[in-house]
């Protein structure tokens, strides 16, 4: 289906608005997927709060032009599906899952602010924790002092109270 000039206006405006948000974009060639493959990738791309469209690229290319994902325009070239998420990972994680087991499905590259990835880069950004499992992390490791020092407090009384016990118990015993 071809598109008049308004409605590529429109596809160029709606895809600049995911790319001005954006902290990655993916590009992977889908060629030889079938029509269940692709809705199955579209449902995991909801479900992680990945924007996943396919374009022509042309469209694409006004979108990113005067962007800090400009550096991408060189590597849109064929079929392409354009995953794009205001967390750098997400979009990675959930194509890099979808290539691992679609061997029609292949990573072509992807872009962080001023800066283009390789398929390689974008395996390795794939493979980062979330920022949520980040987060988690860097909370049990600030709460982890704060747990043993109260843990050691708690110890005093412990120690105290087995003391006691064990005093009684000895008299109990010799008496």
């Amino acid at each position: 289906m071809s598109l008049n000039l308004e409605g590529k206006k429109e596809v160029v405006a709606e895809v600049g608005a995911q790319v001005a948000s954006a902290k990655a974009i993916i590009l992977a060639e889908y060629r030889g997927l079938t029509v269940g493959e692709m809705t199955q990738l579209r449902a995991k791309a909801r479900q992680s709060g990945v924007y996943l469209r396919v374009v022509k690229n042309t469209l694409v290319r006004r979108a990113v032009s005067e962007t800090p994902f400009a550096g991408l325009v060189d590597h849109m070239v064929g079929p392409l599906a354009y995953g794009i998420s205001a967390d750098p990972v997400a979009a990675a994680k959930v194509l890099n899952d979808f290539a691992k087991g679609n061997d029609k499905f292949v990573l072509k590259g992807g872009a962080m602010p001023n800066q283009v990835m390789s398929p390689k880069d974008v395996t390795a950004l794939a493979n980062l924790p979330s920022r949520e499992e980040l987060l988690a992390k860097l909370l049990g490791t600030m709460q982890a002092p704060v747990a043993k020092f109260v843990r050691t407090l708690n110890e005093v009384p412990t120690a105290f109270v087995r003391v006691t016990a064990a005093v009684r118990d000895q008299k109990a015993a010799a008496a």
